[in-house]
């Protein structure tokens, strides 16, 4: 498992979980749970969180940026306009260059609009980015991601900040086969055993935010969900048996005494 690395856009990490920044009660519990989770990668909301004034708490002064992959998104977008907009304002603060591309479609559902978000990825990946891409579980949808340039395929397993775990196994299992990017659950998981399932099911990782900063106790939810990616990947690598209608013994049924 050591020899198991993670690889986006060419960098390799040794944890499979991503986890976002917002939500939690104040910077020191973001910190401590993100810390438990062993994340090597967090979310970082441009348009919601405090990265540049001084007078107010810095994210970089509780999770330091030359030990945590910051990974700047475009949560609460709504048009290609102000994706754009949002990563290209990244790339000058912090010349970040890997980013997560999240247009949505509307404000209840919060599910993402593909027609923006694929004409997003073009002009992105046209521009130098490295984008990893939120969106739904369309199998058509994330081959055309695919050959738009995008670095990852981050498709929702429900409605953002839900936590109703997988709804579509048949189209990630899909998804899974046709591409050779890395695939990663984003959105709608709500405990660790969904993380195992999404594992299992052979995707690369996880994103997680709300089931862990929104969970009784934050700080062991992060310490279950890291616990699960690993379990997951390892159960993953190694091959489960063939599912069967009728049952088999475990034990030989020749030559009973």
């Amino acid at each position: 498992m050591k020899k198991d690395k993670f690889n986006i856009a060419n960098k390799k990490f040794n944890s499979r979980l991503i986890v976002g920044t917002g939500k939690y009660k104040n910077m020191n519990e973001c910190a401590k749970a993100i810390k438990l989770s062993g994340a090597e990668i967090v979310t970082v909301a441009v348009r919601r969180v405090n990265i540049t004034d001084k007078k107010k708490p810095l994210l970089m002064d509780y999770i330091d940026p030359k030990k945590i992959t910051y990974l700047p998104n475009t949560a609460g977008c709504f048009n290609s306009k102000e994706a754009l907009r949002t990563l290209r304002l990244a790339r000058e603060i912090g010349g970040w260059k890997l980013v997560k591309l999240e247009v949505l479609g509307d404000k209840k559902n919060l599910f993402p609009d593909m027609i923006e978000t694929l004409k997003s990825t073009e002009i992105l990946t046209n521009e130098g980015f490295q984008v990893m891409v939120y969106c739904n579980d369309d199998p058509l949808m994330a081959k055309r991601l695919e050959n738009s340039g995008a670095c990852a395929i981050m498709p929702l397993a429900a409605p953002i900040g839900s936590g109703l775990g997988i709804q579509n196994k048949i189209n990630i299992k899909i998804i899974r086969n046709q591409t050779k990017l890395p695939l990663i659950i984003d959105a709608g998981l709500g405990q660790a055993s969904d993380a195992v399932i999404a594992m299992e099911l052979g995707c690369d990782g996880v994103l997680v935010n709300t089931a862990i900063a929104k969970a009784k106790k934050p700080f062991d939810m992060a310490l279950a969900f890291k616990n699960a990616v690993i379990s997951g990947r390892q159960s993953y690598l190694s091959g489960r048996i063939e599912k069967n209608l009728m049952g088999k013994p475990s034990s030989p049924i020749n030559n009973i005494i």
